[in-house]
């Protein structure tokens, strides 16, 4: 049982699992294109759309089944970090969730809450820091904005 799940959702999903073919868990199991999973129409499963997001939605041209258009270029997440303003940055979620929405994006994938171990790593700007409380006061907060919209 999962635990956000009510007891109709879990019986939907087991009957769309009794129903699915091989072939279509497989598919289940990979992208359709870069930014979406597949659907199975039949059993009317829509496709998932998503989007990167840890400092802006991602609203590029290169994926033609979403809109595509204007989106706020936030401050990378070490930046974010350093004000150390949990009200903001929940208000940053906020308006993540909001943009991803009126692109039609299913899912924004991040943050990073990972800290940052190697100063050279290639993906350190997503981070909130090397320090474990930091991220997670940070990551939390971002969480709980998107979420709450």
């Amino acid at each position: 049982m999962i635990h956000y799940l009510t007891s109709e959702q879990e019986a939907q999903i087991e009957t769309w699992l009794s129903q699915l073919t091989l072939d279509e868990k497989i598919k289940l199991l990979s992208g359709a294109d870069t930014w979406s999973t597949q659907a199975i129409p039949r059993l009317g499963i829509p496709d998932v759309i998503m989007t990167d997001g840890p400092h802006g939605v991602r609203a590029d041209r290169a994926s033609a089944k979403r809109p595509y258009g204007d989106s706020t270029a936030f401050p990378t997440g070490l930046g974010v970090a350093a004000t150390w303003d949990r009200e903001l940055v929940h208000e940053m979620g906020a308006a993540l969730a909001e943009e991803s929405r009126a692109l039609g994006c299913d899912v924004l994938l991040g943050p990073c809450v990972n800290i940052l171990r190697a100063p050279l790593g290639g993906r350190n700007f997503e981070t909130y820091s090397e320090d474990p409380f930091l991220a997670g006061e940070i990551g939390v907060n971002w969480v709980l904005g998107l979420q709450g919209k």
